[in-house]
């Protein structure tokens, strides 16, 4: 067989993912619709279009079904940051890399997460499903947490923390990283279409948003670098 010979998977592969696919795109709107209490796998069945054995095979049960709409998510969130993530472990392990380019690379790290968090498919039932795994305490919540600490807050404080000169696990570093990405979760919640008093955020209004934030984190970072430099205690 030569190497330009085209590959063609097997109908029935072919079939198995793309019921696999509908399942879970169904269950995140159930999931984030009725909860995961609330949703029961007769529903879940019906919206994918499929039997409720389906759902045992391909997941094993509703927890399971759960886990892997959160797994999914998750796996959407590292291909999204994952372009970034080499570019900031590169220039935090360089100690010549200026204050700016770390400046830099902050703001692309939020820019993106902004991207994350208002497009794509989906978005407003991934919001709300975030919104109720809070509440519910639901199975998967600490897999979320953990992939939003690796993903998103880690290598921010990283940067941070190179920026201020002080240890990342300096109280005053993990707050101003807290503080900073503070600026894009508030747009995680689907009140803030509702304070807009818009249906769903638009590109120009994403764009919007994302230069807000590069704008807010220079003023307030821009400052604490140059005290850093000047050794002058920033708090």
């Amino acid at each position: 067989m030569s190497d330009s010979t085209i590959r063609v998977r097997p109908k029935t592969q072919t079939r198995g993912e793309d019921t696999r696919r509908r399942i879970l795109e169904a269950a995140l709107e159930i999931f984030a619709a009725q909860g995961y209490e609330g949703a029961s796998t007769r529903a879940l069945a019906e919206r994918a279009g499929v039997n409720l054995p389906a759902i045992q095979y391909y997941f094993g049960s509703k927890e399971g079904l759960y886990r892997a709409v959160i797994g999914d998510i998750i796996g959407q969130t590292e291909t999204h940051m994952a372009p970034l993530a080499p570019q900031v472990r590169a220039a935090v392990a360089d100690k010549e890399t200026q204050p700016e380019n770390l400046l830099e690379l902050l703001c692309a790290m939020l820019e993106t997460f902004v991207s994350l968090v208002t497009s794509g498919p989906q978005i407003a039932s991934k919001r709300l499903l975030f919104a109720r795994a809070e509440v519910e305490h639901t199975p998967g919540l600490d897999a979320l947490h953990e992939n939003g600490m690796e993903q998103i807050f880690d290598p921010c404080r990283d940067l941070v923390g190179r920026l201020l000169g002080k240890p990342t696990d300096d109280p005053e570093i993990v707050l101003r990283t807290m503080a900073l990405i503070g600026q894009v979760v508030v747009f995680c919640h689907n009140s803030a279409l509702q304070t807009l008093n818009m249906p769903e955020l638009n590109e120009a209004t994403v764009q919007t948003i994302r230069a807000l934030i590069r704008e807010q984190t220079q003023s307030i970072v821009r400052p604490l670098i140059q005290a850093n430099l000047s050794g002058v205690k920033s708090v």
